[in-house]
Parts: C-alpha cells; structure tokens; sequence
C-alpha cells in the first residue's frame, strides 16, 4: 500500500526559515511601534502580542529585553552614522538627522539620556553602547570651538537636554520644541529629516 504524503511532509525544507524570518521582521517592527509609543520599560508581552505571536516565538528569536532594543535602536543609530560618514556631512547636518529621530521614538530618547556614560553603574550595556556610536558619529564632526566642544560632556548633555524637550502628540509639534531647544542652546541644527531621505532623492519632511 502506498503510503500518502501529509501536508507537513510535502512542504519545502526552507519554508521554516521564511516563517522565522517574517516573525522577525514582525517583532521588530512590533518592538519599533511599542518602544516609540512608551520607551524601553514596556512589557515584552505587548510586542509579542503585537507582532501577533506567542512569547515563546519572541524569546527564540531575541533571549533578552537587551537583544530586543538592540534590534530596533540599531536602525536608528546606523542611520547617524551614515549621516555621519557622508561626504558632505558637517555637525549641524548630522544633529539634524539625530533630532528627528528623536521625534520619533521614545526609547531612542532613553538611551540619549544615558550621555554617552558607558560603564556606568546601574547603565545597560547595550544602551551605553548604542549612546557611544551616536556620540562618536557627533564628535567626527566638532569643529574645535564649536559651541558643544567647551566642555567633554557638553555635547551628550546637550543632546539629553533637547531629549527632554521633545514631547507633544505629534511627531511635528515634538519637532519644533527639538528645534526650540536647539535654537536656545544657539546650536545650529540641518534639515530635521531621516538619512535615507537623501539617499533616495525624496524631499525632506517639514
């Protein structure tokens, strides 16, 4: 007698590898919304529910709240860090990028509070790491006198300063308080816009 194939058997071998893979882009981007909406303190539940998975899918894909951040900051980060490396690229081009995503996501403000303090006690270590990339990117570009290269910690303060005054409910209205507090601490500030604007020839966001 013939034995039938089930449907399990006769599904292609890497057919769990794009399922993993779509539940990852899904966490991610679930993680994005909810770490933009109520930082990094949110509960891993909400992701998972979000991404609409169980939490066990999460914690196959990211073992900790660390890797989690990790995942979503790094886009981010990377994004002043190309900014950074532009060839065009100076210290207020590069703040503007930075300020914008500062109006979009709260998490990426919590790490910004850190100041760049690697090491700290009580300091995650994935956000003092991701905190000394942006800063790293930022100082490429000091000019020596410029304004926030007085002092060693000037620049990190100044940017948690403006963390602190981004808020409203809209992404617009956080952006010009950002701009606000940039203007009070005479800080010359580029086009608040992504990186990848530019990169694609879009028009950048007003």
């Amino acid at each position: 007698m013939t034995r039938q194939s089930t449907p399990d058997e006769r599904r292609p071998a890497n057919d769990g590898r794009r399922v993993a893979a779509r539940n990852r882009a899904a966490l991610v981007g679930a993680a994005r919304e909810i770490y933009a909406e109520y930082g990094l303190d949110a509960p891993l539940s909400a992701i998972a529910r979000r991404a609409g998975v169980g939490q066990g899918v999460l914690y196959r894909h990211f073992p900790d709240r660390a890797a989690v951040a990790t995942a979503v900051l790094d886009e981010n980060v990377r994004q002043i860090e190309q900014a950074a490396a532009a060839p065009d690229a100076d210290i207020a081009g590069v703040l503007g990028v930075l300020t914008w995503h500062q109006t979009q996501s709260a998490a990426f403000i919590s790490v910004l509070h850190i100041d760049g303090a690697a090491g700290r006690s009580g300091i995650p270590e994935y956000a003092a790491a991701l905190s000394g990339r942006v800063e790293r990117a930022l100082r490429a570009h000091l000019p020596d006198g410029h304004r926030l290269a007085t002092e060693k910690d000037d620049l990190m303060i100044a940017v948690a300063m403006v963390s602190g005054a981004v808020t409203g409910p809209t992404r617009e209205q956080r952006e010009r308080r950002a701009v606000a507090a940039w203007r009070l601490l005479d800080v010359e500030v580029g086009p608040v816009r992504p990186f990848d604007d530019e990169q694609r020839g879009q028009p950048p966001l007003d």
